[in-house]
């Protein structure tokens, strides 16, 4: 089992920047890939980035480039940086942990992921 907890969310405008941390606690947290999805109103979930157990990253099209995730596996935190965000950035943004999948692989689907946060609410004005 792990617990995980995201903060940083808020309220940007346009072109500014935030940080999501989202902070596990129980098993070992090297242990798992970890995920970051977000949700839109009306809209399905969608990964947004992960990060797998041997730190290579993936990013779904729309955010390379402007987002960055990273993981410190001694503070049990995977961390999202979000540059120059846009209005259509706003969502509810979660994060995920993968224990199940290979050992270098990074899911993009929300089924491969066993534990998720309660979620953080970004949201950027125009």
């Amino acid at each position: 089992q792990v617990q995980l907890v995201e903060s940083g969310g808020g309220l940007v405008q346009a072109g500014g920047s935030l940080r999501l941390s989202c902070e596990g606690s129980g098993r070992t947290f090297s242990t798992y890939a970890m995920g970051w999805f977000r949700q839109a109103p009306g809209k399905e979930r969608e990964f947004v980035a992960g990060v797998s157990r041997i730190r290579s990253t993936y990013y779904v099209e729309s955010v390379k480039g402007r987002f960055t995730i990273s993981r410190d596996n001694a503070k049990n935190t995977v961390y999202l940086q979000m540059n120059s965000l846009k209005p259509e950035d706003t969502a509810v943004y979660y994060c995920a942990a993968d224990y199940s999948s290979a050992y270098t692989a990074i899911a993009t689907s929300g089924s491969e992921y066993e534990y998720w946060g309660q979620g953080t609410q970004v949201t950027v004005s125009s």
